[in-house]
């Protein structure tokens, strides 16, 4: 049931006709019991008007329902953008009996037209009729724009139940966030509490996935939570913390899986690095060089791109540590370079899953980051997006 898992929430997804195609394009996501909650947002320089508008709500008071859009991501709109953001909030919050600042709007699409209002407004009405506690899955299908199928994901226990649902395919390179994603739990947190559990597990988890190296202005997490009494239980604050990052961590895989054209999935694991700042910087060059990546979609170990890019790694105004003579580089487990030297052996890379391992032999740094192939299909995909 994905985003409904958890008791005490609803969601609905419907066609308004915003995207050509007539897939769904509105989902609808509500707590139906008091709720407190949390957003992570894209860091881009250029944000998009939904972005803006669920700030100041957020900072204003607790958020009670989610709308989000497919097909026109409202960046770069402008005043006018802003105001079709807040008047979609209005409009959810007076059909569902809430406050406008207690509904969060996330869109996404093309960057630069309008948001085509009429359409919009009339799904939001056609979803709030619509909302069931069954209804997970085709709100996890209605926020999709290139993605080849839903993503969705729960995890818990007796105790509570963490459900969520992701998109994205393209464009992903997050900044504090990844594309769009909300989870939501019956684990009950008071106000101001969301936060400390959401940002870790955004931060080891979606804050480590890469398909092609771009920021999109429109990234956003939100985490909606059951609302606690006065006497909240800490007791399963360790449990939550982890099936909270269960949830993301397998959201996150699928969008490395399911990244526009990709094929293979690469996992970077840098250890023993200075730092954990340097082994991460280190990781990312290497999840991000369009060298290592089209090596993957060939599925040829060419290690000779992976100290490349592992010693160009952007650090603290010059490059992160990293010494030949000590580096041990794997592919999928069998050592290709150690102490300077090639070993001469060559691995088989088969199947849609591969693992380089940089081990530096600094001190105690590590970092793991997943990352998709470059494909034909990738650059066709995206000379065609608006066309």
């Amino acid at each position: 049931m994905s985003v409904t898992a958890a008791p005490g929430f609803a969601a609905a997804g419907v066609s308004a006709g915003i995207r050509p195609s007539g897939k769904p394009d509105v989902a609808l996501v509500r707590a139906l019991v008091p709720a407190v909650g949390s957003a992570m947002w894209t860091t881009n320089r250029v944000q998009a008007a939904p972005v803006t508008v669920s700030q100041r709500h957020l900072e204003a008071t607790e958020p009670q329902a989610v709308v989000v859009n497919a097909g026109v991501a409202n960046a770069a709109t402008g005043p006018g953008g802003e105001e079709d953001a807040a008047r979609t909030a209005a409009h959810a919050a007076a059909r569902l009996g809430h406050e406008p600042e207690e509904v969060l709007v996330l869109s996404t699409g093309v960057i630069g037209p309008r948001l085509p209002m009429p359409k919009l407004l009339a799904g939001v009405d056609e979803a709030a009729v619509a909302l069931s506690p069954d209804g997970g899955p085709a709100a996890a299908s209605a926020i999709l724009t290139t993605d080849a199928g839903a993503k969705t994901a729960v995890a818990g226990g007796e105790r509570f139940t963490v459900g969520g649902m992701a998109k994205g395919a393209g464009m992903i390179h997050p900044r504090l966030a990844t594309m769009l994603a909300v989870v939501t739990t019956d684990y009950a947190l008071a106000p101001g509490e969301p936060d400390a559990f959401l940002r870790p597990a955004v931060e080891r988890t979606f804050n480590r996935i890469s398909v092609d190296g771009d920021c999109s202005t429109n990234d956003a997490v939100v985490l909606l939570a059951r609302r606690a009494g006065d006497a909240r239980d800490h007791g399963a604050d360790g449990a939550f913390a982890a099936a909270l990052e269960e949830v993301c961590a397998d959201l996150a895989r699928q969008i490395v899986a399911d990244g526009e054209g990709a094929t293979v999935v690469l996992e970077i694991v840098v250890r023993r690095a200075s730092s954990d700042d340097e082994a991460r910087a280190i990781a990312l060059r290497v999840a991000t060089s369009p060298l290592v990546k089209t090596a993957a979609f060939g599925h040829d170990p060419n290690w000779g791109r992976v100290l490349a890019a592992a010693g160009s790694a952007p650090w603290n105004g010059g490059f992160a540590k990293l010494d030949p003579d000590r580096l041990r580089v794997s592919f999928d487990g069998t050592a290709v370079f150690d102490g300077g030297t090639p070993t001469g052996l060559t691995p088989t890379l088969e199947g849609a899953e591969a693992r380089i391992e940089l081990d530096l032999g600094l001190g105690d740094g590590s970092c793991a980051y997943l990352a998709s192939d470059l494909s034909y299909d990738y650059v066709r995909l995206n000379a065609e997006y608006t066309t």
